[in-house]
């Protein structure tokens, strides 16, 4: 699939890595439509982005606004699930005698944010491509966190689950000409990750890292473009770390 005359919706695409992808997408050619939950940021888009508000745990905004989108533009080619949110809390804290043991609520909000709004958008997504037989292409942002990593154990899970889902929906959508894919990118140098992690952590980060740097958000929109534009990937969790391993 050519990116260029193509429909793109990016979600948390307002800002950091979701706006680097959605402009990439856009330079590329796409239309491109952004869904955010921020008014303010989405305001603040470059021309060549049209802004949708919209809550992705929400499904029947979501639907509403899929729709929507399909109406003006007559058909949506590709998704990209970037909407997200870092979250880090130890499993187990024996210096908060209070609450040693990790929330629960918290738990389920990270996985409503980083995994139920994947499964969300991407239904209301492939059921409007479905309905005009649309052949397209969907990119889920996973992470390296995915296999596990100490601290984040709601964020591995829910990442894990996007990879899961991935796969499956790639075997179930494969016969209407739908692939899914999904990326995970490693320690990227966006204001997310320098907000998520303190300063001795990213230089630990980067002096295990075999390019020994933060990854560029540009090139993990590169590495979108690749897995929308090559029509025989599919059901392929691609890495964009470096080669680091956690």
């Amino acid at each position: 699939m050519l990116v260029k005359g193509a429909t793109a919706l990016v979600t948390g695409g307002a800002q950091g890595l979701g706006l680097s992808i959605a402009t990439y997408l856009a330079e590329a050619g796409a239309n491109v439509v952004v869904a955010d939950r921020n008014a303010e940021l989405l305001a603040r888009l470059p021309k060549d982005l049209v802004g949708v508000e919209m809550d992705v745990t929400d499904p029947k905004q979501v639907n509403a606004q899929v729709a929507g989108i399909v109406e003006r533009y007559g058909q949506l080619d590709i998704l990209v699930n970037n909407a997200g949110v870092i979250f880090s809390e130890p499993f187990v804290n024996v210096m908060n005698p209070a609450g040693i043991m990790h929330d629960y609520d918290r738990f389920r909000s990270s996985l409503a944010v980083n995994l139920d709004s994947v499964f969300i958008v991407t239904s209301a997504v492939v059921e409007q491509m479905i309905k005009r037989r649309t052949k397209g292409a969907i990119v889920n942002i996973s992470s390296i966190t995915a296999c596990g990593n100490e601290g984040q154990t709601a964020y591995s899970a829910a990442k894990a689950g996007v990879n899961a889902m991935t796969v499956t929906w790639s075997k179930e959508l494969g016969r209407w000409g739908i692939r899914v894919n999904a990326l995970a990118p490693g320690f990227i140098g966006t204001d997310s990750t320098r907000h998520a992690l303190t300063e001795t952590a990213l230089k630990h980060i980067e002096s295990n890292t075999p390019l020994r740097r933060l990854g560029k958000a540009e090139e993990v929109a590169q590495a979108v473009i690749t897995l929308v534009e090559n029509e025989f990937i599919n059901g392929v969790v691609l890495d964009v770390n470096g080669g680091l391993r956690i």
